[in-house]
């Protein structure tokens, strides 16, 4: 089905840890067939953007091309914001400083804050129930090894990609993530410090979850303990897809977010 202008919905994808805009690549043509924009891009020290995690210092730093983005979307326009992963936390703040410009936000298998901690209260639970060796091969470094508290780096090993991200995309889509993944950070200590995202903020915004059944990255049974932290409007469950359901199954993905577009856009 081919929509009309008035139809159109403009779709913002932000991209989760270690990744960038590339990993939309299959999504984003089924979604302009359709008639719809779309809009990728890099975050900071992701994809092709010239900085270095290492002097992206706050997830508003690492946020910044989202947040300027959001800042030329004329005052009569509303987007689909879709975070996926740690893209979570980017479309939350994005959500907090622009709650008028968004229509939905979509949490694609992803974190997804609440209006009652401190921002870094999901990645806490996450990383309390995740045993060190869950993490495999993934890298975790301090940014600078001279300070005691420095924020840390984070880049997925192979064996993480394989086992607990893309144990259900394509071999090519695998070996495209372990050429293209780049150092990232989870902003622990920056997080730790800010204050919750606020009701008149974030909490004002319509919220939909897609959970990904065989997520090994973010479990089924972690994503559905955020949506009972944080309850949304809609929740819905994409079948047989692993943590990257834009390459894993990208035709059901679209599906799923044309529904909600149609419901809440």
């Amino acid at each position: 089905m081919v929509l009309t202008g008035d139809q159109q919905t403009h779709f913002v994808l932000v991209h989760g840890a270690c990744h960038g805009a590339w990993c939309w690549f299959k999504l984003k043509p089924l979604l302009e067939a359709a008639g719809h924009r779309v809009s990728t891009f890099d975050l900071a020290a992701s994809g092709t953007n010239t900085q270095a995690i290492q002097d992206v210092a706050t997830l508003s730093d690492y946020t910044k091309p989202l947040l300027e983005l959001m800042a030329t979307i004329p005052p009569e326009e509303k987007v689909v914001l879709v975070g996926h992963s740690l893209g979570g936390m980017n479309i939350a703040l994005a959500m907090e400083k622009f709650p008028e410009k968004v229509s939905v936000a979509v949490f694609l298998t992803a974190f997804m804050p609440d209006n009652d901690h401190k921002p870094s209260y999901v990645l806490d639970q996450y990383n309390e129930i995740t045993p060190a060796e869950a993490w495999l091969d993934t890298e975790f470094l301090p940014y600078n090894a001279d300070q005691t508290d420095s924020e840390m780096s984070m880049f997925f090993g192979p064996k993480f990609l394989s086992s607990k991200l893309y144990q259900l995309s394509s071999a090519e889509d695998l070996e495209l993530g372990k050429t293209l993944i780049r150092p990232s950070s989870l902003f622990m200590k920056d997080l730790r410090n800010a204050e919750p995202f606020t009701k008149g903020g974030f909490g004002s915004v319509r919220r939909a979850y897609v959970i990904c059944d065989e997520d090994k990255g973010i479990k089924k049974e972690f994503q559905q303990w955020m949506i009972d932290n944080s309850p949304v409007n809609e929740v819905k469950e994409l079948k047989h897809v692993d943590h990257m359901p834009m390459l894993c199954d990208p035709k059901q993905l679209s599906v799923c977010l044309f529904d909600i577009a149609v419901q809440y856009a």
